[in-house]
Parts: structure tokens; sequence; C-alpha cells
């Protein structure tokens, strides 16, 4: 295991791509650099030592100092903002160092976000505040945790200056872990300008580090593309299904790794709403819960678009089988989360009928305004009569949930299992915990106002495991009481 990130051993392929890609940059030194929050575990999944993190490191960490074998870079991309086109964005804020390797051979992007300008700043401070990298750091921690792909965060430091948004905030840096850091919006960069040998170099790039076996596949680039078509299906159910909302779904914020990825204006659903919006930039709707599939969809086929001359020399079959691809975009988000929703109520098939009584729990729901994971937590716990009439108590109509009750017991009667054992299965995929929009916000102010980040660590505690009941914790469960509810979010890094 290597000590500290000067030991870590740095392979930086991405740097080594042409030059068009990316800047070389170095990270612009901050003021009085201070270490808050180091991720243990994930220190030790990179082959770092976390007790032995010292001076050198924290300053690493805070874009002061650069590991020796890192080749630091922002990455230019292009993107789709809201269904608008723009030519060139790029990491406007953050410098990827590098990449670690790790013991078992595993490659990880290793970033620093609020790092700094670069040459794609738009006119920004190349800055992020507290708030946004608390944010990130406990939202992308809690999605590892259920289950879910998603960058991580192995630290975040404050800088000791203040940065100015629509008033002053004290600055920080996130250090983000990902996979990688290649978006729709980095193949649609090459495409606007008609670089097709940039994008063929990008693909083959993209298939050697993210799907290998796409290389010796008949038709390589389409393996690729239906591999992320996959991949981004599945991640957008798995939000669904614990009520996420992304809230700014830009292609520039799509992964190709199929990871989640830019917190922003993130949260997740209270009360049930199919159409529930955060985002203070969303008026439309455009990324609502019930949307995402959708978008999804739609960022896709943009990606499909940047690879229609890898896909067949002859336009008009490129175009077919691009087509065929998105087109199955649908079935594997409907699979991935018909079986999501039937699991969630202890159904281990999701034929029509059981489909269709998950679908009728989440209408319920939504007409009673009933807390999204409350609910499904509940549900279990009713199984065993622990709390019958609280559960009932949730929705408007008893005599609505009392039929609905009557159909679920009939259907588990036919899973030839115990109560127990059915119980337990719903509590793996039903949280007790997720990171509760009015909860963070009061970290945040704590910490912001006050450098009182104890709120903060128990959020962390609890959503290191957020399938178990935690006694001392408990009220971090518990949805908004009225007043507490945050109705909007906002980009603000």
């Amino acid at each position: 295991m290597a000590e500290t990130l000067e030991d870590l051993r740095f392979d930086n392929s991405y740097a080594r791509l042409p030059e068009t890609f990316y800047q070389r940059l170095h990270p612009t030194a901050v003021k009085e650099p201070k270490l808050v929050k180091l991720n243990y575990k994930l220190s030790e999944t990179l082959g770092l030592n976390p007790l032995k993190i010292g001076q050198t490191d924290q300053e690493i960490l805070a874009g002061n100092r650069v590991p020796k074998q890192a080749d630091p870079i922002a990455m230019v991309y292009a993107g789709h903002q809201f269904g608008n086109w723009v030519p060139q964005l790029g990491d406007g804020r953050a410098v990827l160092l590098g990449e670690l390797l790790n013991n078992e051979g595993q490659r990880w992007d290793l970033q620093l976000k609020g790092s700094g300008p670069t040459e794609y700043s738009r006119m920004g401070d190349g800055r992020a505040v507290l708030g946004p990298v608390m944010r990130e750091y406990i939202v992308s921690e809690a999605m590892f945790n259920l289950g879910i792909p998603t960058t991580r965060a192995l630290a975040f430091s404050m800088t000791g200056e203040m940065v100015r948004r629509e008033y002053m905030e004290p600055g920080a840096i996130l250090t983000r872990v990902a996979s990688s850091h290649i978006r729709v919006g980095t193949f649609q960069y090459f495409h606007g300008k008609g670089d097709e040998d940039a994008i063929k170099i990008l693909a083959d790039y993209a298939i050697k580090r993210h799907y290998p076996h796409a290389e010796f596949a008949e038709q390589p680039y389409l393996t690729l593309l239906d591999s992320v078509i996959q991949n981004t299906a599945e991640l957008i159910s798995a939000w669904m299904l614990v009520g996420f909302i992304h809230g700014v779904m830009n292609t520039d914020n799509t992964a190709i790794s199929g990871e989640t990825i830019d917190y922003g204006p993130c949260a997740f659903m209270d009360g049930f709403n199919p159409n529930k919006t955060f985002s203070s930039i969303d008026s439309g709707g455009r990324y609502a819960y019930n949307h995402q599939p959708m978008i999804g969809q739609w960022n896709l086929t943009r990606f499909a678009e940047t690879l229609l001359k890898l896909l067949d020399e002859n336009q008009d079959n490129s175009i077919t089988k691009a087509k065929a691809s998105i087109e199955n975009f649908w079935f594997f988000f409907e699979k991935a989360f018909h079986e999501g929703l039937c699991k969630k109520i202890g159904l281990s098939a999701s034929d029509e009928e059981n489909t269709k009584l998950a679908f009728d729990f989440l209408d319920l729901l939504s007409k009673s305004d009933v807390d999204f994971t409350t609910a499904y937590r509940s549900l279990g716990s009713y199984l065993e009569e622990e709390n019958e009439t609280n559960f009932k108590n949730l929705f408007d109509s008893k005599q609505d949930i009392d039929n609905w009750l009557a159909r679920w017991n009939d259907k588990l009667g036919s899973e030839g299992k115990g109560t127990k054992e059915i119980k337990k299965k719903m509590n793996s995929v039903n949280p007790a915990f997720i990171p509760r929009n009015h909860q963070i916000a009061k970290a945040i102010n704590l910490a912001t106002n006050t450098e009182d980040f104890g709120l903060m660590e128990d959020l962390i505690t609890v959503l290191d495991a957020p399938f178990e009941n935690n006694h001392r914790l408990h009220d971090l469960s518990l949805p908004p009481k009225k007043g507490e509810e945050v109705t909007q979010t906002f980009c603000g890094t």
C-alpha cells in the first residue's frame, strides 16, 4: 500500500491523447488550505494509508502542490444545456491531476474541483464554495452506499479564501474520483468541429478504458453505443428507485461510463410527485423526476449522432443501426425499473400483474403526497404488524390502501417465503436513510456560519449504511416537518 498521495502510481493516459483534448495547467494555489474531510474507505480502495496523510498531501488536496507523477489537465467538451447547443464548455473550475492505478490495477481519475480558472472558465473565477462541495461529498457517497454507480469524493478542503457568489462565501475544493470524466459532451465537442479523426481516437480510448469487450466485437463502435445505452438506462432506473432527481441532465453531465456525475442542484424527493423538480433553473420541468428516462434517451441520441461515421460507411445503414440501438433504451430502462419496483414491495417476479401492483402503490403515494422513502420502509414493517396503524395513516383514503394491501397480501402468498425473509429483502432495497434535503441544508448552514461539521459527520455516518436502522440518529431518517421543506436547489458551485 502506498503511504501518501506522493507515493501513488499515476498513469496519465488521457493526457497522452492529442492536445486538442485538453489544456495543460496546474491548479491555482490557495491562501490557507485546511483539510476538513478525508474519506478513509475510499483512500484504502485507492491504495492510500489514510493515517499517513500529512501536510504534503493536504497541500495536494487543496491544489497547492502537484504529485510528481501527475500530469494535470483541464478537459474540453461541449454540450446541450437544457436542450440548447453550446459548442465549447470544458472544465472551467476543475483540474484532472491524473489517473491513479491501485494495487489491483484499477484506474481512477483524480480531479480537484474548485481549483482555479482554466481557459474554459468563461469569465468564471474557477472556484467552488463550501455548501455545494459539502453537498456533493454527502450525496455522492450516499449514492455509492445505495449501490448506484457514481463519481466519488475522496476529500474536501477549505481554502481560507472568501468567494463572491450572491454574497461572500467560504471557498472549498472537492477531490473527486471517477472511473473517467469522459462525457457525451466530449464526443459532441469534436463532432461539432467535424473532427472525425478525434472522434475515432476518443471512441477507441473509451472502448479500451471502459468497454474492452467491444474491442474484439464484430462491430466495436456499435457495441460501444449499446453498452453506454444499457448502462445509462440502468443508472436512471436506479436513481428513480430511490426518488433521486439529478436536476441538470445536460449532455455535458452525462458520463459515458454510466456513473452519476455533477450533483449541482440534485435532490431526493420527500412526498412522491412524479412531476417533481427542485432545480431553480429548471422552470420548465425539463429534468423532472418522471422526465429523466426521456432525457436520458435524448442525450444518448446526441451521443449516437457523434458515432454515425464509425457505425457504417453507408450513412443510411449507420442511421438504421443507431436508431435500433436508441430504441433499446426503453427495454433496458423498463426491465430494470419494473424489476426494482417489484423488489421494493417484496415481489421477486416483475410480471404484468406484479408490475401493475407496484405502479398502483406509486399512484397511492402520489394522491396522498406520502413520503417516498418512509412509505417503502414502513411497508416492510407493516408486514410484521409493527406499525399497522401508523402505516395506514400515511394515506388519505383508508379504503384505497386497504384494497391495495389485500391485493398485495395475495401476491405475497405466492412468494413461498416467510414474512421475516420478505421484510429482510425489502429492507435491503428500501433505505432507512437518504440524504434529506433539509438536513443537508442545516449541515451546510452550520458549517458555513460556524465551521461546525457535526451534523455533516452524522449524515455521513448514517449514509455509510443507509439500509441499516440507527436508533441514535433516527431523526435523520424523518421527512421534513412543516416549514423545514426544501423546495428549490441551486447549482451554486
